[in-house]
């Protein structure tokens, strides 16, 4: 897989440019399913099964991709036991506990607003 590298530039951390290694992360991080990851993970350490049931309507291969995505990017720490079958653990690190403090954030906003934005919805679609 090619990745961009970070040089240190203001390019590479720029959100706007799409060649951007920022925009990249972003878009890993931006979608469902991670959000939903990283909020069942805040509460502790989780195996696969633990993580899927928490995460209401996601595949088995959706997990999966996601989690290695995660992985990749630093902000899950999979761990495996060596037992008869393997068990499988995954933790938020530091950063991935850091990006939670925002997922957190967006809920609270979701929670405060969730009226206003059905109502919008409603008029709009009237």
């Amino acid at each position: 897989m090619v990745t961009k590298q970070y040089d240190g530039s203001p390019d590479a951390a720029d959100l706007r440019r799409a060649d951007s290694l920022a925009r990249e992360i972003f878009s890993d991080i931006a979608n469902k399913w991670a959000l939903l990851i990283i909020e069942a993970l805040g509460e502790g350490t989780l195996r696969f099964s633990e993580v899927r049931s928490q995460v209401e309507g996601i595949s088995h291969k959706m997990l999966t991709q996601n989690l290695r995505m995660m992985e990749r990017n630093g902000l899950v720490e999979r761990t495996v036991h060596p037992t008869v079958p393997p068990k499988v653990e995954y933790t938020l690190t530091e950063p991935g506990r850091a990006l939670r403090e925002t997922v957190d954030g967006m809920c609270a906003w979701t929670h405060r607003y969730l009226g206003e934005i059905d109502a919008s919805r409603h008029r709009f679609n009237t």
